[in-house]
């Protein structure tokens, strides 16, 4: 920001943080993050060749509290070769392939929102045949594109770092225990028997509990959700290894989750497919979200986590738990829905399946679907009027530069409201989906996990979301998840180094 000119942001940070967060979590914690992060990240990038570039369009999600920005917080890493970790390319993490072109190429959101509204400038017909070229060139080789943009391109970097520096790496090993020499945590016993010994200390980074049904069911809202696009390895199980050593859970928070609305589908292979409605359709011109009783429960171009959360709000007095996302052939056609790509060349699977629901009018969509067939219609003409006019007077929908941001630019009156009036006409089911557990290990700010007498568990440490959340489960803005992640991490290793 510094670099671009922008005037020193601390100050403002701090006022949204603590206006988002207050009562949730300890101050401490939250300016802990805003005293390491930026010294995390210029590290990085000196040591590691690390390239992050601040987003001037990426706003905060709560632009209702003060010191919310209207960008540049959030940061985009940059491209990384997957080549030049040769065989270790193959160890990364996939991408939600619904995610990625063709299954296999990864492509930026700006790339995306560029070929979307202008698919056949010359421009957007280069990019994509420049990335389809190198694609086709990566499938001689390797199992999926290796041109790597955002959080993979992120971890496939320090991968690279790490490997150069001479870290070991060790995959498919599985933890039993952590072992003590008196109260000191000095080392792990997996589960084939083998001792490792940690001079300087253990680092638990598990990814929290979101893959887990059992600590779902005991920590998150009722209903409890059924699904997850976490990593399956998201289970709890290096939490519980902190609990046993003699760590505690930090206190429970609203919900203990970061959440996504997601469509859950059948992929060809017949694997199941949880796809989050993020930032490509919810917020789109010409589409609503309602509950079984056909009624709008909240602005649809809201952030994922605050979506959800609003799901369970509606779900108290009601039933949106899972809720419908209706919207016409112009919608699906122009903006996709759900794992339905724009422009598709044919929706006859999605329908087969049941993923995608069809009817010639909202009447039949509505019996089809079990709703209400005149409030739905109802529910439609009034979202229709405020379209034509420009103004949701229900929720707001479109009034924020957040909800901006992922509607229509070239749309009008309002870049997130749009008539749904061209049959056919569409619904997929929504379920909130955990992609992130909040509720952690409780630690100071060193990330040293606490004991229940407040005192550190010598030798121990965390970070992630095995880390009991410094936002206090509030999600502030893009990245608040490996942002946290990355600098509770650094924090760690500087403190056990300096053992």
């Amino acid at each position: 920001m510094r670099a671009a000119g922008r005037a020193e942001d601390r100050i403002e940070a701090e006022h949204y943080l603590e206006a988002l967060v207050s009562g949730r979590s300890e101050r401490a914690a939250w300016e802990a993050f805003l005293d390491a992060a930026p010294r995390m990240q210029s590290e990085l990038e000196d040591r590691v060749d690390l390239s992050l570039t601040p987003m001037p369009a990426a706003p905060d999600y709560r632009q209702d509290l003060p010191g919310a920005a209207s960008g540049w917080r959030a940061m985009e890493p940059g491209e990384f070769d997957g080549r030049r970790l040769g065989v270790d390319f193959l160890a990364l993490a996939q991408p939600l392939r619904e995610l990625m072109l063709f299954g296999g190429m990864m492509i930026k959101r700006s790339e995306v929102q560029r070929a979307l509204s202008s698919p056949f400038s010359p421009q957007s017909i280069a990019l994509l045949a420049r990335l389809c070229a190198r694609y086709a060139l990566d499938l001689m080789r390797w199992p999926r594109g290796t041109r790597l943009v955002m959080g993979n391109a992120l971890i496939a970097c320090l991968l690279f770092a790490a490997l150069n520096a001479g870290v070991i790496v060790r995959r498919n090993v599985s933890t039993e225990a952590l072992t003590k020499t008196g109260d000191r945590v000095s080392g792990i016993r997996t589960r084939s028997g083998e001792a490792v010994i940690a001079r300087l200390g253990v680092i638990l980074a598990g990814g929290g509990f979101p893959a887990s049904a059992s600590w779902r069911k005991s920590e998150m809202p009722e209903p409890t959700p059924d699904f997850t696009p976490a990593s399956g390895g998201c289970t709890g199980a290096t939490i519980e290894l902190g609990l046993a050593a003699g760590g505690v859970l930090g206190p429970s928070l609203q919900d203990n989750a970061l959440w996504f609305p997601s469509s859950v589908g059948t992929r060809q292979d017949g694997s199941q497919a949880v796809y989050p409605h993020i930032v490509l359709d919810r917020a789109k011109p010409g589409s609503i979200v309602v509950d079984h009783s056909a009624r709008r429960f909240t602005n649809e171009a809201i952030s994922y986590h605050e979506f959800v959360r609003a799901m369970y709000r509606a779900n108290e007095s009601g039933t949106s738990i899972p809720a419908w996302m209706i919207c016409d052939s112009v919608f699906l056609r122009r903006y996709g829905l759900g794992m339905i790509r724009p422009r598709a060349f044919s929706i006859a699977r999605y329908v087969a399946s049941g993923y995608l629901k069809t009817s010639p009018t909202l009447e039949q969509l509505a019996s089809n679907i079990g709703l209400p067939e005149a409030q739905l219609v109802a529910t439609v003409a009034r979202a229709n009027r405020f379209a034509e006019c420009g103004k949701d007077e229900d929720f707001g929908r479109g009034e924020t530069i957040y909800d901006r941001s992922n509607g229509d630019p070239k749309h009008g009156p309002n870049p997130c409201l749009g008539r749904i009036a061209s049959a056919p006409f569409y619904a997929v089911e929504l379920h909130p989906t955990p992609l992130g557990s909040s509720r952690g290990l409780a630690s100071d700010t060193h990330a040293r996990v606490l004991s229940a007498d407040g005192a550190p568990v010598a030798g121990l440490y965390v970070c992630g979301n095995d880390m009991q959340s410094a936002f206090g489960g509030e999600y502030p803005g893009a990245g608040a998840q490996l942002g946290q992640a990355m600098t509770f991490g650094w924090i760690a290793a500087r403190h056990a180094a300096s053992a």
